[in-house]
């Protein structure tokens, strides 16, 4: 089974949006399924095969998540984010803003899905 260590290696080397492919690849090679990283404080729960997890520290200060989900507002998020208009901290705040609660990769279909708090799909994509 993979370890905290290892993910967080995993993290460090490919980590962004430019190697988001290669980083959810890596994360395969170890053995990770799924990875859910949580908007509310953005700790990630790594999940592996037979229901093996391991999580992550917060990675920043609590964000209350909206109770109703705005995807236009997300998608704006994700756009800004993406130009480099928004650092991670401000994309997470403004995704618990429009309502989103996390985010999934999928290692095997290497797909990030957003969910709502009732768990409807906001968006999913290819990397």
């Amino acid at each position: 089974m993979f370890t905290l260590q290892q993910v967080n290696e995993i993290h460090d080397r490919l980590g962004s949006a430019s190697t988001l492919k290669a980083y959810l690849e890596a994360l395969r090679s170890v053995g990770v399924v799924a990875s859910d990283s949580y908007l509310t404080d953005g700790h990630t729960v790594h999940r592996g095969a037979d229901g093996y997890e391991v999580a992550t520290a917060p990675a920043h200060e609590v964000f209350e998540i909206a109770t109703t989900s705005d995807r236009d507002a997300a998608l704006e998020q994700l756009r800004l984010a993406e130009a480099g208009e928004a650092s991670y901290v401000e994309m997470s705040r403004g995704l618990a803003a429009a309502g989103v609660e996390k985010w999934t990769f999928d290692t095997a279909a290497l797909t990030i899905t957003y969910y709502d708090r009732a768990g409807t799909v906001l968006l999913s994509e290819s990397v």
